[in-house]
């Protein structure tokens, strides 16, 4: 279930983009204003949804028993489980929690310097990072913000760009739903990167020659050109949602014992967030 939970984050991201993908491709038939000021408007929902979310949203329940009220603390998990039959489970996993903070509390104090006082732990914080830098390194927002452009190179033009653009935003939803889903929980983290990173280093290396070769509007060889928008598609709707979109948000969560998760996973986002 880690893998699927924690993939949602990338599953999200993908949604947003395909929300804009096809209110961008709708909007260019507007005439008038109306062409960017709908979609300005339309982010205006999910701001506003998330602002009222918010005072709703329960407390982190180990984050309740650090500060003492675990009455609340015990309501929460209670109402996570929310189900009577759970009541057992729900006592025994609240008095782990209980005892681990206790013990994390006697033993440790949770510091920017834990990421990396020891080798071990050094490389736990480089290894999340690398990760994510990885992923923005794979050239997937280049991709994604400049579909557009990139299609043109190869021949396409008119309302056809931003279609085959919403097309690919929809191919990478459901390929990410498909993975967290059904796949990750299955094969582990690592093999997923290999087998996406090798992907994506294909489909560049052919998309790349191609563009050198067939690309511009004065190109005859059609078929080529089709090939090198396949290949993009395939880029980041495949084997980018199938590696290091969703793992890159899992890997991270996972290799931080439970005192530092919270620091180190934030230290790992900053990485992929400022590139």
């Amino acid at each position: 279930m880690r893998g699927l939970l924690t993939g949602l984050t990338q599953w999200m991201i993908g949604l947003g983009f395909l929300v804009a993908n096809w209110v961008g491709y709708g909007c260019q038939f507007l005439k008038n204003d109306a062409q960017w000021r709908i979609p300005l408007a339309i982010q205006i929902v999910p701001a506003v949804m998330l602002l009222l979310g918010m005072f709703v949203l329960p407390f982190s329940p180990r984050w309740l028993i650090a500060q003492g009220r675990e009455d609340e603390a015990f309501a929460v998990v209670q109402r996570l489980h929310g189900n009577v039959k759970n009541a057992e489970f729900t006592k025994l996993e609240f008095a782990e929690m209980v005892e681990q903070i206790k013990y994390e509390k006697a033993n440790y104090q949770t510091k920017f310097s834990d990421l990396w006082e020891s080798k071990a732990m050094l490389r736990r914080t480089l290894t999340g990072m690398a990760v994510q830098i990885c992923c923005q390194f794979t050239g997937i927002n280049v991709s994604a913000y400049f579909q557009p452009t990139l299609y043109r190179a190869l021949g396409l033009s008119g309302p056809k760009v931003l279609m085959i653009t919403g097309i690919n935003g929809a191919l990478g939803v459901i390929v990410t739903g498909v993975f967290i889903t059904f796949i990750l929980d299955r094969v582990g983290r690592k093999p997923p990167l290999i087998f996406g990173a090798i992907g994506m280093a294909i489909c560049l290396a052919i998309e790349a020659a191609i563009n050198a070769k067939w690309g511009g509007d004065h190109s005859t060889n059609k078929a080529a050109q089709q090939a090198g928008i396949a290949f993009i598609i395939i880029f980041g709707s495949l084997f980018f949602s199938v590696s290091f979109g969703p793992v890159s948000w899992v890997y991270q969560s996972e290799i931080f014992p439970m005192r530092i998760r919270a620091l180190g996973t934030a230290v790992c986002t900053c990485s992929n967030l400022r590139h």
